[in-house]
């Protein structure tokens, strides 16, 4: 930002712009160079903490884990003691992060997204895993009976999917398959091409 309005001021004293026109243009700089913000959901077990953080490592993108948000900041009205979680708090969790969200370059890893305003992401990526190998992930966690059938029944019904189709732009919003570490590399491989063709397209 230092240089940006050391850009201004050179401007303003040596070439006469007018005021209004450069920070007109300073705007436009800014929008440009703001990068875009990407929600990795799925059911709990898809896999979207592993597959956020290796493609923020990959991208240079910022991980943004909510569940760890909601923890930090409180961002819950009470507990759920059947499913073990948090009832979360929307309006105060997107208050917490529309300051986060309005700088740009985010990968936001989380369950859902219905609640999160459309004009925070620039793709949705949706990651689905079969009923098998998702109810062996949720064992290991130590899921009890009712949370892990809860789950896979998500999984079964296609919710999350259904949910960001309903909420996003279908043309933004993508499924992915997330069963094994050739999908893991594969998806964060995918992330880091869009990225790149991203930055392409909205290049100065």
């Amino acid at each position: 930002m230092e240089y940006i309005q050391a850009i201004f001021i050179y401007v303003l004293q040596y070439k006469r712009a007018s005021r209004l026109k450069i920070v007109d243009w300073i705007n436009r700089i800014e929008l440009q160079m703001k990068l875009p913000n990407i929600l990795v959901t799925g059911t709990p077990g898809t896999g979207k903490t592993q597959t956020s953080q290796l493609a923020a490592e990959q991208t240079g993108l910022t991980h943004l884990n909510v569940g760890d948000l909601v923890r930090k900041h409180e961002c819950f009205e009470s507990r759920d003691e059947d499913f073990d979680t948090f009832i979360v708090d929307e309006d105060k969790l997107c208050d917490v992060m529309e300051p986060i969200m309005e700088s740009g370059g985010n990968i936001v890893d989380y369950h859902s997204g219905e609640f999160f305003p459309e004009r925070w992401f620039d793709l949705i990526l949706v990651l689905r895993t079969s009923t098998e190998i998702l109810y062996d992930r949720l064992t290991e966690r130590g899921y009890n009976e009712k949370k892990r059938a809860e789950n896979v029944e998500c999984e079964i019904m296609q919710v999350v999917l259904e949910e960001a189709r309903e909420s996003y732009d279908p043309s933004i919003v993508h499924e992915l398959q997330s069963n094994n570490l050739d999908d893991l590399d594969s998806n964060v491989n995918r992330i880091a091409a869009w990225l790149d063709h991203w930055k392409q397209n909205n290049s100065t």
